[in-house]
C-alpha cells in the first residue's frame, strides 16, 4: 500500500539518500567525542584549564577560516569538498584517539584540534549550501527535519555510550569510532551527485566575500540573529560545555551527564519530528522564541536541584534548540541565493561562533572569582534575556514564509 519512504518526498532522489546515510553514521560518531574528550582530559593534571584551551585551539581557526571556506563552497562543487573534508576529520580524530588511548602528553591534542578547526570551516558551508541542491525547494524544512533527527539521534546514543566508555574501558575507543565514522561517511558520499555544478568563478575570493558580506549586511532579519548568538554561544559553550562537566563530576558523575546530554537530545529528537508534519508560519519568530529555553538547564544546574528536574530541563532545551534550528536553517536556505548561499550563511556562522573563544578561555578564571554555581545561573539567566531581544525588530516578529522566499528571488530587496 504506497510507496516507501525511501521512494517518497525528500528520500525520492539517490543523492540525498546517500547524504543522508554519510551524515547520520557521522553525527552518531562525533555524538561520542564530547563526552569522551571532556573527560579524558580532565583526568590529567591540569585538565579543567586545559579543556577549555583545547576547545578554542579547535573554534578559533574554525571561525578565521570560515569566511574562507564560505566563498569556497559558493565557488567549487560542495559534494568534493564534504568529501574531502570528511577523509580529513577521519585522520585528525584517530590521532587524537591514539594520544588519548596511549596517555601521550595532551599537549599533542592542540595542533590537531586546530587541524579540526580548519577542515570544518570548510565542511560547514558546503553541508549547509548543499541540502538545497538535493531536494526540492517545497522539501527543504524536512529534509532538514530528517537531518535533525539524526543529530539528536547521534546525542541520544553518543553520550550515553561514550559515558559508559569514559567509566569503563577509556573514553579514546569513543574517539576512535569517531574517526571510522568520518571514514564511512566519506565513503558514503562518493555516491553523492549534485544536480548542477558551480559556474566557473571570474572574480576573486575576496570579491565573492565581498559580495556575500554586502548581501548579509543588507538584511536585518539575518544580521539581527546573528549578532543575538554572538553573545549567546559563547555563554552556552562556557556555562555549559566547560562547567557543566565539572558541576557534573564534583556532583552526580560522567555516566549522569551524558543522561542528561541524551535527554537533551531525545527533546531536540520529539521536536524535530514535528519539524516533519508542521511549518512555521512566521519561523524568525519561531527560533528566538524557541531558543529561550536552551537557557533553562543552566540554571537549574547553577543552583543544584535535584537531577530529575535537570532532566526535565534539558528535554524542553532540546526540543528549543532543535526547533530554532530547523526553522534558522531553513529560513537561510530559502532566502538566499544558491550562488550567495555558502557565503552569506559562512557570515552567519562566523558571527555566531567569533566570540565563543572568549567565552571558552574566560570562563575558568570567572568561575574561579565569583563561584561556578553562580556564573552557571547567570549564565542561563542572560542567555534567555539576549534571545528575546531580536523580536524587538519588527522583520523577526513577523516575517513570514512567503518573505523569505521573495528573498532569493531578488538580491536587490532590503526588507528595513
Amino acid at each position: 500500500m504506497g510507496k516507501s519512504l525511501m521512494a517518497t518526498g525528500v528520500f525520492a532522489r539517490a543523492s540525498f539518500r546517500w547524504f543522508y546515510l554519510g551524515r547520520t553514521i557521522s553525527l552518531l560518531g562525533s555524538g561520542m567525542t564530547p563526552i569522551a574528550l571532556a573527560f579524558a582530559i580532565l583526568q590529567t593534571r591540569g585538565g579543567q584549564q586545559l579543556l577549555g584551551y583545547i576547545m578554542a585551539a579547535e573554534i578559533l581557526p574554525n571561525i578565521v577560516m570560515l569566511l574562507l571556506g564560505g566563498s569556497v563552497a559558493d565557488r567549487y562543487r560542495r559534494d568534493r569538498l564534504i568529501q574531502f573534508a570528511n577523509v580529513g576529520a577521519g585522520c585528525v580524530q584517530a590521532g587524537i584517539a591514539a594520544i588519548v588511548l596511549t596517555g601521550s602528553n595532551p599537549y599533542g591534542i592542540f595542533p590537531l584540534a586546530v587541524l579540526n578547526g580548519i577542515i570544518g570551516a570548510f565542511a560547514a558551508p558546503a553541508t549547509e549550501g548543499i541540502v538545497p541542491e538535493l531536494v526540492d525547494r517545497k522539501d527543504i524544512q524536512r529534509a532538514n527535519a530528517y537531518l535533525n533527527t539524526s543529530r539528536s539521534l547521534s546525542k541520544i546514543i553518543g553520550p550515553a555510550v561514550a559515558g559508559i566508555l569514559v567509566a569503563t574501558v577509556g573514553g579514546g575507543w569513543g574517539i576512535a569510532f569517531d574517526a571510522s565514522s568520518f571514514l564511512m561517511a566519506a565513503l558514503c558520499l562518493t555516491r553523492l551527485r549534485i544536480p548542477s555544478h558551480p559556474a566557473p568563478a571570474h572574480d576573486s575570493l575576496t570579491d565573492q566575500m565581498r559580495a556575500g558580506w554586502d548581501y548579509f549586511v543588507r538584511r536585518p532579519w539575518i544580521w539581527s540573529i546573528t549578532l543575538a548568538f554572538t553573545v549567546l554561544n559563547p555563554i552556552q559553550m562556557g556555562a555549559w560545555r566547560v562547567l557543566g562537566p565539572i558541576l557534573a563530576e564534583h556532583t552526580f558523575g560522567a555516566a549522569d551527564w551524558g543522561l542528561v546530554l541524551s535527554l537533551q537530545a531525545a527533546g531536540a529528537l520529539a521536536a524535530s519530528f514535528g519539524g516533519l508534519r508542521r511549518q512555521s508560519t512566521r519561523p524568525l519568530r519561531t527560533t528566538m522564541l524557541s531558543t529561550v529555553v536552551v537557557g533553562l538547564p543552566m540554571v537549574i544546574l547553577g543552583f543544584e536541584f535535584p537531577l530529575p528536574y535537570l532532566g526535565i530541563a534539558a528535554v524542553l532545551a532540546g526540543a528549543g534548540s532543535a526547533m530554532a534550528g530547523i526553522a534558522w536553517t531553513t529560513s537561510l536556505q530559502q532566502g538566499i541565493p544558491k550562488d550567495k548561499r555558502s557565503r552569506v550563511m559562512a557570515f552567519d556562522d562566523f558571527g555566531s561562533f567569533v566570540a565563543i573563544p572568549l567565552g571558552l578561555v574566560l570562563v575558568m578564571p570567572t568561575a574561579d572569582w565569583l563561584g561556578f554555581t553562580t556564573v552557571e545561573i547567570v549564565g542561563g539567566l542572560m542567555w534567555m534575556i539576549v534571545a528575546l531581544l531580536p523580536l524587538a525588530s519588527r522583520n523577526v516578529r513577523n516575517m513570514t514564509v512567503g518573505d523569505i522566499q521573495a528573498e532569493a528571488e531578488s538580491s536587490d530587496v532590503c526588507l528595513g
